[in-house]
């Protein structure tokens, strides 16, 4: 596959973007096709809660399979992946309306085995991911966009069959495996609009991510790969060397070094970072705030220590530095994402893979926060 990314600089990867557009989401001559051999029935994991609040329960259920609508893909799913966001909707935590029932999870990746009768995009036989919001395909989100959320207002990922519409649909990197692409959906795409879509990356920034969760260890190898240089946080001393295996310069302890802002702008040699993936919400952000240089950008992802937090804004209008709020991104960064990957190898880190059956396993993992990458689910074997 031809490199898209073989330069660098902003106005190459903006103008790689539109080539990826392309190469992933390009439309095709396609017939509908309804294979005679597609089952009825399915299993599917659901939350489920008796009322209009409160905490779900996650049941796996035996349910039908979907036949695509007109501008439907039906994807047999091979593998989705967990993000901290999939347990606030299991402790009725993330706002997603009066639902009682809902499929979750927003991350999958499959094949593509049926076509509505006028779906053009796709092949049968494609491999395939569905993007987070379903109704962003890009530029600015639309007023609605929450409401097309997979895992939340929209039934998600966790089946073993799912019928979603064609623009809602994206090509998964050549290089990756089904459970490799599963990562992406939700983490990859957050930590590319943080870094490239929105804070414009360039070769040999310095980058701050927090933790050893999905966002920020797909943010790691997202910069290195693009000649970036990355600096990680964490609670443990054994991740910390792992992220530096995989090309962290530097890594701080968070927990035995509270104000961890001071050896991070020491690695700069005092500049302070250029991009910051922040993740962690009001328990880090004054002292991410306080790592960026002049200039610098930081992205507003997530609140993995609660939500809020002071924003300084003299500090920020005097060292011009630009805060951008990044909530997930659009299936142009998706479709960009994949073409950087393609191109420059990258492969997410999975910390483990469950089986179907074991699915409550893997909630109960990512809930304890205690994983290095992403915790993965294997639907279907490939």
């Amino acid at each position: 596959m031809t490199p898209f990314y073989a330069a660098n600089g902003s106005a190459t990867k903006r103008a790689a973007a539109t080539l990826a557009t392309l190469a992933y989401g390009a439309t095709c001559a396609c017939t509908s096709l309804q294979p005679p051999q597609l089952p009825t029935t399915q299993q599917q994991y659901q939350f489920i809660r008796p009322g209009a609040q409160g905490p779900f329960t996650l049941q796996k259920v035996e349910a039908p399979v979907p036949r695509p609508t007109e501008h439907q893909v039906l994807i047999r799913v091979h593998a989705t992946s967990l993000n901290r966001r999939d347990i606030f909707v299991l402790r009725g935590q993330y706002p997603v309306g009066p639902r009682q029932v809902i499929v979750p999870l927003s991350d999958g990746a499959g094949e593509v085995v049926a076509l509505g009768s006028a779906a053009t995009r796709f092949h049968i036989g494609d491999r395939v991911a569905g993007t987070f919001f379903q109704k962003w395909t890009s530029g600015s989100p639309p007023a609605d966009v929450a409401q097309s959320a997979l895992g939340g207002s929209v039934d998600g990922m966790l089946s073993q069959y799912v019928a979603l519409d064609e623009s809602g649909v994206v090509r998964i990197p050549t290089t990756l495996t089904y459970e490799e692409a599963a990562t992406l959906p939700c983490a990859g795409v957050t930590a590319w609009n943080g870094l490239f879509s929105r804070g414009q990356m360039q070769p040999g920034d310095y980058v701050l991510l927090e933790g050893t969760g999905g966002v920020s260890l797909l943010g790691l190898s997202l910069a290195v790969a693009d000649g970036a240089k990355p600096i990680i946080t964490s609670s443990h001393d054994e991740k910390l060397a792992r992220a530096k295996a995989l090309g962290a310069i530097g890594g701080v302890n968070y927990r035995t070094t509270t104000d961890w802002e001071k050896p991070v702008r020491a690695i700069t040699g005092a500049a302070g970072v250029q991009q910051i993936l922040e993740v962690g919400g009001k328990d880090s952000l004054s002292h991410a705030l306080a790592t960026l240089g002049a200039g610098g950008h930081i992205a507003l992802i997530g609140g993995l220590g609660g939500f809020g937090g002071d924003v300084p804004v003299m500090m920020l209008m005097n060292s011009n530095i630009t805060a951008s709020g990044i909530y997930v991104g659009s299936r142009a960064d998706f479709e960009a994402l994949n073409a950087f990957i393609d191109a420059h190898h990258v492969k997410p880190v999975i910390d483990k893979v469950y089986e179907f059956q074991d699915a409550a396993a893997a909630f109960d993992a990512v809930d304890k926060g205690e994983s290095f990458g992403k915790t993965v689910i294997r639907v279907a074997a490939p």
